[in-house]
């Protein structure tokens, strides 16, 4: 079987969020698809935007921002939040606002899932920045839950995947990680 070159954009699916910030007084919001957990204790989120965009100013501005999760249903107004920059209008009045214990990270109400970091280090990267940082506390409500715990069949969040640059929905659960693998260890020993 051969294999097919696909060039260097091309990435498996990824979640979808939309990174708040404050920049000059004003919670503004932009769609992210490159974010990801980068440490364990403490933990440490890490989002990739590019130099040019309005957030980063915010975010360098109050040491803080949030990755706001937003589900299938809120798919419209997401892509709407990634193709109007912040400096030409104001997304503030697009969703239901509230702030946690940093004061400074604007979250979106009615997104399921909500996470509120404090900004630890910057990377600078030839046309991006990345920002890393410390996760100060996650929100959601009781109605996304099972068991205490996020339930991301209830979440239903929007992924992306790159090159076609489409969205799509979360798919069924196939296995527990860090459990399932052990039984084939168990045979390969």
């Amino acid at each position: 079987m051969s294999r097919i070159p696909l060039g260097n954009n091309v990435i498996p699916p990824m979640p979808v969020a939309l990174v708040g910030a404050l920049v000059d007084g004003t919670p503004n919001f932009m769609t992210v698809g490159w974010l990801t957990r980068v440490n364990y204790q403490p933990p440490m989120l890490a989002v990739a935007l590019n130099k040019q965009h309005h957030t980063p100013k915010g975010i360098v501005e109050n040491g803080t921002f949030s990755a706001c999760f937003p589900n299938v249903a809120m798919e419209q107004i997401t892509d709407y939040c990634g193709v109007v920059s912040g400096r030409k209008a104001d997304k503030s009045g697009l969703f239901d606002l509230f702030y946690g214990e940093t004061e400074t990270a604007p979250m979106i109400a009615d997104c399921p899932l909500n996470i509120e970091c404090k900004l630890v280090q910057t990377v600078e990267l030839p046309t991006n920045n990345l920002y890393i940082g410390e996760i100060v506390a996650g929100y959601s409500e009781e109605r996304f839950m099972t068991n205490g715990k996020p339930d991301f069949k209830k979440i239903d969040p929007l992924l992306l995947t790159m090159p076609d640059n489409t969205y799509w929905s979360f798919g069924d659960k196939v296995g527990k990680a860090w459990k399932d693998g052990v039984t084939l260890k168990k045979e390969k020993e």
